[in-house]
């Protein structure tokens, strides 16, 4: 087994989770400019301004397994980069609100279409016994791309009036580099087998993944679980109704822990909680090292503990966390108290559903109806990252945000629940093997 071209096709495809991670949270920090600027009401700010990008994300996710399948994985995650690299430029460049938007609406159909793309990608590519851990490198450079947001609107917090402007376009930078490297990766071999045939193109980068491979052995066992599947599957039909159901869960349950509302207001949630806004900015860069951390850590034990495991950690973590958030905003506690508990509440999300999400939706469909099932899961996922955080202002405005915090906290029971009675375990087990296993559950 190549492990070395293996981890770095995989790093590569990843670096799309970093545009990710610093496209989502890197417009916290130009919130309260961006609504001095163009002052249009709590509504407007919320659902164009700030949830224009997840309102495109919304569309990636939809239709992102559309090209994802026709043109390839490949070539799907080239384009991914220069969607990035245009929205970084002309969001910065924006002189009105709706053409602000309409650039951030570009980025979140990069943001979708990835989150189909490259955990489909890397888990085709990757070795059973590591596929876990190869596919979490998605979200550690996520999470790593929102620490750097974090730290870059930090740092460019204090250059004046336009700073809001540098915080978005610095991003033009690191979509540059991802485009040109990812020209340098293979295409998935399971793609070229299943979609398009090409036996050729398939055997050779299997070659590359382990020279030591009986080529003719893995694309006979790849095309017999293909051609024992129905041509004109769908995975609405009953055969898949297990995997569709866990993957609306996780996504599901993934948004109503509150992570995408936190991460989109953190500088706004820690003003309120007493901090000044130097200080909310500060410990914004605090909370993307917290997820940093214990993402690494969730990617160490993902192919140890499992997949359910970490779920468990994540879930008990939430509820405690999420509950002292709520408390501390009830009580009136100020300073620390409220950051203390939410790099807390980050630490969970890291090491339970951060590492899991993206690799389990990944791993639960058939390789002729991957993309589709994972564009799925990212749809349910986006359709609510983009609703939970567009209320968050006039939630937190209405009903105060101790209220908002227990009911994420009460959701993050039900997901305990969901891990206890449903979730299966993944780590371990080959693709068509999980296949196999799943489909027809109940």
């Amino acid at each position: 087994m190549n492990h070395r071209k293996i981890f770095f096709w995989s790093i590569t495809v990843a670096l799309a989770g970093f545009l990710f991670g610093f496209d989502t949270v890197v417009i916290s920090g130009a919130d309260l400019s961006l609504q001095a600027l163009w002052p249009r009401g709590e509504v407007f700010h919320g659902f164009v301004v700030m949830a224009s990008a997840l309102w495109g994300t919304v569309i990636g996710a939809i239709f992102g397994g559309l090209p994802t399948d026709a043109w390839g994985r490949k070539k799907t995650l080239i384009w991914i980069g220069v969607f990035y690299f245009l929205s970084a430029v002309g969001s910065a460049l924006a002189t009105d609100p709706w053409m602000f938007a309409f650039f951030r609406f570009l980025g979140g159909l990069a943001i979708g279409a990835s989150t189909i793309a490259a955990p489909a990608y890397i888990s085709e590519i990757a070795p059973a016994d590591n596929r876990g851990k190869l596919v979490a490198l998605y979200q550690f450079n996520i999470v790593f791309g929102i620490l750097i947001a974090f730290l870059s609107n930090y740092l460019l917090s204090g250059i004046g009036e336009n700073a809001w402007r540098w915080m978005i376009g610095v991003q033009a930078f690191p979509a540059f580099i991802y485009m040109i490297m990812v020209l340098a990766v293979p295409e998935s071999p399971r793609w070229l087998l299943v979609k398009k045939n090409d036996k050729q193109g398939a055997a050779h980068t299997l070659q590359l993944i382990d020279p030591g491979m009986d080529v003719e052995e893995e694309m006979q066992r790849i095309l017999s679980d293909h051609e024992q599947a129905g041509k004109h599957e769908t995975i609405f039909i009953p055969k898949y109704r297990f995997p569709l159901m866990l993957a609306f869960l996780i996504a599901f349950f993934n948004q109503f822990s509150g992570i995408n509302a936190f991460l989109y207001y953190a500088p706004r949630i820690f003003k309120i909680a007493g901090l000044e806004e130097s200080a909310a900015l500060l410990s914004s860069v605090g909370i993307g090292i917290t997820n940093l951390i214990f993402t690494l850590i969730g990617m160490a034990l993902i192919d140890h503990l499992g997949r359910r495991k970490l779920m468990y950690i994540g879930s008990v973590g939430y509820i405690i966390s999420l509950s002292l958030v709520a408390i501390s905003f009830m009580m009136g506690w100020k300073g620390m108290a409220v950051p203390t508990f939410l790099f807390l509440f980050i630490a969970a999300h890291a090491i339970g559903q951060g590492a899991v999400i993206w690799v389990f939706i990944s791993e639960i469909f058939p390789n002729h109806l991957r993309a589709s099932g994972q564009a799925f899961g990212s749809s349910v996922h986006w359709v609510l990252a983009a609703i939970v955080p567009s209320l968050m202002p006039i939630l937190i405005t209405k009903i105060g945000a101790a209220s908002v915090f227990f009911i994420f906290a009460f959701m993050m029971v039900l997901q305990l629940l969901f891990v206890w009675r449903m979730m299966p375990e993944t780590k371990g087990i080959s693709l068509e093997d999980l296949e196999k296993h799943l489909a027809g559950s109940s």
